[in-house]
């Protein structure tokens, strides 16, 4: 791998750069269980010595954002992304949570007793 030389411009596309901000790691340290659509929540602001891209992401989750969403704003890889939450996970920098799952419709028999109750009233 060779670094661009005076007057050659660095390529914000290439995988030079996506090895350059995870490190040259293609998946987690520790065990997480981060798909598209898990919310993450910062618990604190951007420190002093982290990577832009991890700092930028805590600036972006001050409200909850699935992973897909800061994959999309930043412009990066899902397994990019994926790779710098793991390390926010593991510094306690931010929080993951599983989306609000639909809610479930209640049972046809109850709702049918309900409209026999109020038609009877």
């Amino acid at each position: 791998m060779t670094q661009p030389g005076p007057g050659q411009a660095w390529d914000e596309g290439g995988p030079e750069r996506l090895y350059v901000i995870t490190g040259g790691r293609s998946g987690s340290s520790a065990p997480t269980a981060l798909d598209l659509v898990t919310l993450i929540v910062a618990t604190s602001g951007p420190g002093p010595g982290m990577q832009p891209e991890q700092a930028a992401i805590v600036r972006l989750c001050q409200r909850p954002l699935s992973v897909a969403e800061i994959s999309a704003y930043l412009g990066l890889p899902v397994s990019v992304v994926t790779v710098l939450l793991s390390d926010l996970l593991a510094d306690q920098r931010v929080t993951s949570r599983p989306p609000v799952p639909p809610a479930k419709l209640p049972d046809i028999a109850l709702i049918e007793a309900v409209i026999d109750g109020l038609q009877k009233l």
